[in-house]
């Protein structure tokens, strides 16, 4: 699969850009805010149906505009095929495939799928539980369908089980049939997301393990432990143990919206003991494990992009990531940086197809 060509209409700083991408890899320079994270930000409204860095569609219309149009064609499994996204101000969005036009976005996400890493993927060792939880939800909604389906319904039974609990409290008053009907509904999905996430990392693993020894040539161990009250325990004993807590506290103390995934060098915590650059390493080893199981799931190869990635690695890792990503087992990529002469450095020993676009002030030129 691969994206031949994007148009973009008020999107953010672009009021009007048309592109033609190569199957291999796609550069992109310019200086900061001349536009490369809000091109690959268009792309990923393809596959995602939202952006990466503003979750409000309409704060992503070019100032002063009343709408954003981006389009895509790809070529999957042999096929050619058109998504279309279009915003306007006080009304919904619409997103289309083929002409067609979805009744719910969560049918598209998966169909185009891509992998992303950026400089916010920091996040991940240094935020709270819930950016790790996004991380694997995003990993498995990309090839299991069901799986976003039963996140959505457990959530949905999350937020009701929680404004109970909160009526209960300002009432002063308890009805435990009422909330054994949300308990219910709780465990059957909840026992289902729990195992979808044990397989996860019970196969991701290795993968990751094997990406960061080749980045760093093997000199550190890495770890990732899920890390889930569910692995002693199942989801009705969890919310009958925690009862009286949740009800003191007036929300749901356990359940696997509490997941996390700790993360380990040489058996210490990333986040405390890591410097920058093998924290770098970690993520980037990480989002590679990603794409190569996302890939075996799917049957194609997703969409890889990097934003201005290559700051915090040294050469060597910068070499060895170049050189893993340019194998058999990638497809088509997407790199931003600020530096023209590095990318041209790094890709002038790569044998496979590029090329170089300037950006500056949103308008996009071919410098190969």
């Amino acid at each position: 699969m691969f994206l031949r060509d994007l148009s973009m209409l008020n999107f953010k700083n672009y009021s009007e850009a048309s592109l033609s991408f190569c199957p291999g890899i796609n550069c992109f320079t310019g200086y900061n805010g001349s536009g490369k994270t809000n091109l690959l930000d268009a792309i990923y409204y393809l596959s995602f149906c939202k952006s990466f860095t503003n979750s409000i569609d309409s704060q992503n219309i070019l100032h002063d505009k009343d709408f954003f149009v981006i389009q895509g064609n790809y070529k999957r499994n042999g096929m050619d095929e058109e998504i279309y996204c279009a915003m306007k101000k006080n009304q919904r969005k619409v997103f289309k495939r083929n002409k067609k036009e979805y009744s719910r976005l969560a049918d598209h996400v998966g169909l185009y799928p891509l992998v992303l890493v950026s400089p916010s993927d920091s996040s991940l060792i240094l935020g709270g539980s819930d950016e790790r939880r996004k991380f694997t939800d995003g990993v498995i909604s990309q090839y299991d369908k069901e799986y976003l389906s039963n996140l959505i319904a457990y959530n949905k039974a999350l937020q009701q089980r929680n404004a109970l609990l909160k009526s209960f409290a300002e009432k002063n008053y308890f009805d435990n049939a009422s909330l054994e009907i949300w308990d219910e509904q709780l465990i059957k999905y909840g026992e289902i997301i729990y195992l979808a996430r044990e397989r996860l990392f019970n196969d991701f693993l290795p993968i990751f393990q094997e990406n960061y020894n080749f980045l760093t040539n093997g000199n550190e161990k890495v770890y990732i432990q899920y890390d889930s009250k569910l692995n002693d325990s199942g989801m009705a004993d969890l919310l009958s143990a925690a009862l009286q807590k949740d009800r003191i506290l007036q929300y749901s103390t356990a359940g696997i919206h509490k997941d996390d995934l700790l993360f380990f060098i040489d058996d210490m915590p990333v986040k405390k003991f890591a410097s920058q650059g093998q924290q770098k390493s970690f993520l980037i080893a990480l989002k590679l494990a990603q794409y190569e199981f996302t890939r075996k799931e799917k049957g194609y190869e997703p969409i890889l992009a990097f934003d201005d990635i290559f700051d915090k690695l040294d050469k060597l890792r910068v070499n060895q990531l170049m050189k893993l990503v340019s194998g058999d087992k990638f497809g088509q990529i997407f790199v931003t940086d600020t530096s023209k002469e590095r990318l041209k450095e790094i890709f002038s020993n790569i044998k496979a197809d590029s090329v170089l676009y300037e950006i500056e002030n949103g308008k996009v030129s071919n410098i190969s």
